[in-house]
C-alpha cells in the first residue's frame, strides 16, 4: 500500500495463492472488515471478501524495512526484544532522550518510522510488557496509548480474559464456561482454584488478571530449533514421492543451519508430516550431524503412521541449551511498538 497508493482504499492481503493451499500472512483493515485475518486459508479469505487483492510476499522489502525500524528502536535503548518484523518491546527506563519520558520517546519513534520507512506505527506505554502490548493495540493503526501505573488495575479489570497473555481460544472458552468473562471476574478466584483448573498456568493467570507481569525485556534469546517445511499441491501421493522431495528440503535446512551458526549445537533431528486428512506427526532422534540418510529413515517411520497422501513435509533440528546465537533473525525462524 505504501508503494502503490491505488491500493489504499481496497481490501489487500499478503499470502499464498488459493490454488496452492496458500494462507494469509497479513491483511489491511479494509480486508479485516470482511472477517479476513492472518493464518486464514486464502481460498476462505476470498470467499469472505470476493474483491480481495492477494499479493505475494516481498521478503527483501520486509528485510529492509525491519532493519530500518529496529535501528530506530536501538537509538533509544539497547533493551529491544523483537516480536515480529516491526513489533518489539523497548525498555526505556534508563533512556536519556526526550527528557527520559517514555511517552515522548514513543511519539518520536513513531514520527521517525513514518519519515524513514513511510508507514504508520502504534505504541503502547506501560510499566510492564503485558499492559504495554495490550495498549499498543488500543488505537491502531496509527495511535498511542498510555497506561500509568495507578491506572493499570482499572484498565486490566475490564479486559476480556482472551486478552491475557497465553490464553488461546480453548482456554478462553473454558474460562468463559466457568463464569469468567473479564479479568475482573477472574480476580474472585484464588490461586489454588486457578491452579486446580489450569495447572501451573493458573498461577500466571492469577497475576495477569491483576496486571502483574514481571518478565524483563530480553534483547537476546536462545534459539531452540531450525527447520524448513513445504506444503504441496497436489498432495504427495506416496512414500517414494516424499523421499524424492526430501533432498531439496535437506539442502535448504543445511543452508539455514549454516546461516544461523548452529552447526555445533545440533542435538536432535526430526521430520514432520501432515497427511491429507490434516493429521500431523513428528518423528525425531538424537543426533549431532544432520545426514540425509537419517532424515530418510525418520520419514519412513513417520509415513507408516498415516500411510496416505502427504500435504506438508518438513525437516529440522533441535538445539541444545548452549545454542546461544545472540539476537534471533526474524527471517530465519518460524517464530511494544
Amino acid at each position: 500500500m505504501r508503494d502503490n497508493p491505488a491500493l489504499l482504499t481496497l481490501p489487500v492481503a499478503v499470502g499464498g495463492r488459493a490454488d496452492q493451499r496458500g494462507v494469509v500472512a497479513t491483511c489491511n483493515y479494509e480486508a479485516r472488515r470482511f472477517g479476513v485475518h492472518s493464518a486464514m486459508a486464502t481460498a476462505q479469505a476470498q470467499q469472505r471478501c470476493p474483491g480481495l487483492i492477494v499479493l505475494p510476499p516481498a521478503m527483501e522489502k520486509y528485510r529492509i524495512a525491519s532493519r530500518q525500524i529496529l535501528a530506530i528502536y536501538r537509538d533509544y535503548t539497547d533493551l529491544v526484544e523483537p516480536l515480529s518484523l516491526d513489533e518489539a518491546y523497548l525498555d526505556v527506563s534508563d533512556a536519556t532522550q526526550c527528557k527520559g519520558s517514555a511517552t515522548l520517546i514513543a511519539q518520536e519513534i513513531r514520527a521517525r518510522i513514518k519519515e524513514t520507512v513511510g508507514i504508520t506505527a502504534s505504541a503502547g506505554i506501560a510499566s510492564n510488557k503485558f499492559v504495554a502490548k495490550i495498549a499498543s493495540d488500543w488505537n491502531k493503526p496509527d495511535g498511542l496509548f498510555l497506561v500509568r501505573p495507578h491506572e493499570i488495575d482499572a484498565f486490566v479489570a475490564v479486559l476480556p480474559v482472551k486478552k491475557l497473555f497465553g490464553v488461546g481460544k480453548v482456554t478462553a472458552a473454558k474460562l468463559n464456561k466457568l463464569g469468567a468473562q473479564t479479568c475482573g471476574d477472574l480476580r474472585s478466584w484464588t490461586e489454588h482454584e486457578l491452579e486446580r483448573h489450569f495447572g501451573r498456568f493458573g498461577l500466571r493467570l492469577h497475576q495477569l488478571c491483576r496486571g502483574i507481569d514481571t518478565r524483563p525485556v530480553c534483547s537476546s534469546q536462545e534459539r531452540k530449533s531450525v527447520s524448513v517445511e513445504e506444503t504441496y499441491t497436489p498432495d504427495v501421493p506416496d512414500l517414494g514421492a516424499c523421499l524424492r522431495l526430501l533432498p531439496d528440503l535437506f539442502d535448504s535446512l543445511q543452508a539455514r543451519i549454516k546461516r544461523a551458526g548452529a552447526e555445533r549445537h545440533v542435538q536432535k533431528l526430526y521430520v514432520k508430516l501432515r497427511f491429507a486428512d490434516f493429521q500431523q506427526t513428528t518423528v525425531e532422534c538424537v543426533g549431532s550431524a544432520p545426514q540425509l540418510a537419517r532424515f530418510e529413515a525418520l520419514l519412513e517411520t513417520g509415513y507408516q503412521r498415516g500411510r496416505q497422501p502427504v500435504r506438508l513435509l518438513g525437516c529440522g533440528v533441535r538445539l541444545g541449551e548452549a545454542a546461544q546465537a545472540g539476537q534471533l533473525s526474524l527471517f530465519d525462524n518460524e517464530m511494544a511498538v
